[in-house]
């Protein structure tokens, strides 16, 4: 069966078709973008559309859809997040969420600080245990503070985890830097296998958005 993924949780816009079998899958195709001021909205379909090419499919041959859930800035995150709600609307195939730290994932055999840049001076954070399996996080918080919590990892990787690494403490790898197309397929193939029902694709913001609500009408009148 054939997956498309899609992941805008970081200045690293993704799109990928990836085949996935009864014992594993394989990547057919994929397509990142990084830029200091990713322009999500206007990169996400060119990137989708030259995956399935490359892949040779067409949107009637995808089976699922895997989208990063972030964390992730408000604005971008949610442009993978709809895309992908809305596709598998229309095509009638399942979605399913992955929290784009865990397709980062944690260093074979360590425990592993996963940092990506969230603006502001702060990294989204989370940490993994020497399995691989995630037993901290998702956070947000400054890099001082994060070094205190993360005291007994060995190893950093992830954008916010190089910007940072002066602050951290810790040997920073400098690969993978964002989220990976092997993760994101690792994490859902299981539920992808099975034909599990569609997800409701729930972002993790983390944060509040910076705009508010209006407030009431200013009078006019004395």
């Amino acid at each position: 069966m054939l997956a498309l993924v899609v992941d805008t949780s970081t200045q690293a816009v993704l799109a990928a078709v990836v085949e996935v079998t009864a014992t594993g899958f394989a990547v057919r195709s994929q397509h990142r973008t990084v830029d200091q001021r990713p322009q999500h909205g206007e990169r996400m379909a060119p990137l989708v559309e030259l995956a399935l090419s490359q892949a040779g499919a067409t949107v009637r041959d995808l089976g699922a859809i895997v989208a990063g859930t972030g964390p992730g800035p408000f604005t971008g995150l949610r442009v993978g997040l709809v895309t992908a709600a809305s596709m598998g609307q229309t095509l009638g195939i399942p979605t399913y969420g992955v929290c784009s730290l865990d397709a980062i994932g944690g260093a074979p055999g360590q425990v592993t600080l996963v940092a990506t840049d969230a603006r502001r001076r702060e990294v989204y954070w989370a940490i993994y245990d020497q399995d691989g399996s995630r037993r901290e996080g998702p956070h947000v918080d400054q890099p001082a503070r994060v070094a205190e919590l993360a005291a007994d990892a060995t190893v950093a990787l992830g954008d916010g985890a190089l910007l940072y690494a002066d602050r951290l403490d810790l040997k920073v790898l400098d690969e993978p830097r964002y989220p990976t197309v092997e993760g994101f397929a690792a994490h859902a193939a299981e539920r992808i296998r099975a034909g599990a029902p569609s997800e409701q694709l729930i972002p993790l913001y983390l944060r509040r958005p910076d705009a508010v609500a209006a407030g009431g009408h200013k009078p006019v009148l004395p």
